[in-house]
């Protein structure tokens, strides 16, 4: 009786090995793909985050016509999708305080839009009658109140800053402010966020 075994032919031998770096080759596949996914994703991300444009208004007048630039603007930014901050610093801080900005006037003297000269702008009162003419016609017109423009722009993520120097100078309180609004910020915060900004205005 032979005890020759049978020869075991190259490709029997072959076969496991091969199916092995199939198997490998396919779970390195697999790896790289899910690598290249979380790659994209996260550059999909960062090209958003450049979109984004920052805007910094610096408010520095109290008056009531003064009050409505920057608010206008601050919001209607952040309506796009911009981050915005607003400054307010020294008579500009006047329209973040909750009294004061419901008293804000409109100065006759040297304002070219009103139809009396000079020498009669400078009467006692007439202030409060340019003051009483502008809100009629913003009534009248169905135009935000500042108050209003305040809760809107806070409502769509604008940051309101009060300057913490005026705020002493003024010697305000925190309390005195709309809710929502930032206080305690410095001038150094300020030059930051102007210095990442793609758009600065002075109003």
């Amino acid at each position: 009786m032979s005890t020759d075994e049978p020869p075991t032919s190259a490709d029997n031998v072959d076969a496991p090995a091969a199916e092995s770096e199939d198997e490998i080759d396919a779970e390195e596949l697999r790896a790289l793909r899910e690598r290249v996914e979380v790659l994209e994703a996260s550059l999909a991300e960062s090209d958003a985050g450049d979109d984004e444009k920052k805007l910094t208004i610096v408010a520095t007048q109290g008056t009531f016509d003064m009050a409505y630039p920057p608010l206008i603007l601050a919001s209607t930014a952040a309506a796009f999708g911009w981050e915005v901050v607003v400054f307010h610093t020294f008579w500009g801080l006047d329209i973040l305080h909750e009294e004061k900005s419901k008293e804000l006037k409109l100065s006759a003297v040297g304002n070219p839009n009103m139809p009396v000269p000079n020498a009669l702008a400078a009467l006692p009162g007439m202030d409060t009658v340019a003051t009483r003419m502008m809100q009629r016609r913003i009534d009248d017109n169905g135009t935000a109140t500042i108050e209003e423009l305040i809760d809107l722009s806070i409502e769509s993520g604008v940051d309101l800053q009060a300057c913490q120097m005026t705020i002493e100078l003024m010697d305000y309180d925190e309390e005195d402010f709309y809710d929502g609004v930032t206080t305690g910020v410095g001038a150094a915060t300020a030059l930051n966020h102007m210095a990442d900004s793609d758009v600065q205005l002075l109003v």
